[in-house]
């Protein structure tokens, strides 16, 4: 199932640097995002992050049809069709077709960093984080896929004095995150569905991991944040919320984060090689959010919301 211990080794692939987060942490914070995740949440933001290699997306609405990129391609992966422009099982993601593209229709997803040269990247922005009790948030894809990297990164960013928070869906190996636990000042992490059988068809992995990972930081780490993206009709119904409300307090945890749902991530579907098909939900007018707060609360919860 895991095939990553070894996708970083001593490099990592990232698909985005996000700098002035105020959401994945305290204060103002740099948002890493590792590519790759061992889920396919289909409601998932960040499609782009679910396979560990560097890819080529597509933006149509970008495209002049001038065909340029097929001229350079040497494995013949570039299509004349209207909608999909790309033969994904021919590209291996040289470049060329990007660098030819004057619309900047044709985007590579991913960048591979060695921990010195994303160490200078951080310390850009130490300043901010300095004067706003701030740091670097690792994100994803799951960050724990690259636990290899992450045991020579994480000690040269504590070096420097800086906060690390890591986001994590929970489905890691134990022994890719029990190492790095010492140089992460904060966790947040995810709890989607209670029930393993709708994990699994809502997710594409049964929650028997991630449940038994979270029992085990509970009691070994001491800065551990639930986190639950709600999404409507589907996580925030009464026996859901129930389940985790008390799988929550099985734990010694009292509180849970709120996470909207977004259908940021569909318009990118097409752009990419995914099995994913769009969620076509509703985003509602947040209402059911202040729902699932109030569940929650009536099982003795307390909530921060995040918009």
């Amino acid at each position: 199932m895991f095939t990553s211990a070894e996708i970083g080794e001593i490099r990592a692939t990232v698909f985005d640097i996000q700098r002035f987060s105020i959401h994945d942490g305290p204060g103002i914070r740099m948002t890493i995002f590792f590519k790759g995740c061992p889920l396919r949440c289909r409601w998932c933001q960040n499609p782009e992050s679910h396979k560990p290699d560097i890819e080529v997306a597509f933006y149509k609405e970008r495209c002049a049809f001038c065909f340029a990129c097929k001229d350079v391609c040497s494995e013949n992966a570039i299509l004349k069709s209207e909608g999909v422009r790309i033969d994904f099982d021919r590209c291996n993601a040289c470049g060329k077709c990007v660098s030819e593209c004057m619309n900047n229709a044709l985007r590579l997803v991913g960048k591979t960093w060695d921990a010195s040269a994303l160490l200078d990247e951080i310390l850009k922005d130490k300043d901010f984080f300095d004067d706003s009790d701030g740091g670097i948030t690792l994100s994803g894809g799951e960050p724990s896929l690259y636990s290899a990297f992450l045991r020579e990164f994480l000690p040269l960013v504590k070096k420097m004095g800086i906060h690390v928070n890591m986001e994590t869906s929970g489905m890691f190996k134990w022994d890719n995150i029990e190492p790095i636990l010492p140089f992460l000042d904060l966790i947040f992490y995810d709890l989607k569905l209670m029930d393993s059988k709708m994990h699994q068809a809502y997710t594409g992995v049964d929650n028997r991991i991630i449940m038994e990972n979270l029992k085990k930081l509970a009691v070994t780490f001491t800065n551990l944040t639930a986190r639950m993206p709600v999404i409507h009709t589907i996580n925030d119904t009464p026996v859901n919320i129930s389940s985790t409300a008390g799988f929550l307090k099985e734990n010694s945890l009292q509180s849970i984060h709120l996470l909207p749902y977004h259908n940021f991530g569909e318009a990118k579907l097409a752009r990419i090689k995914t099995d994913l098909e769009p969620l076509n939900l509703s985003t509602g007018n947040g209402d059911y959010l202040l729902s699932a707060k109030s569940r929650f609360e009536d099982h003795g919860i307390s909530v921060l919301l995040y918009d």
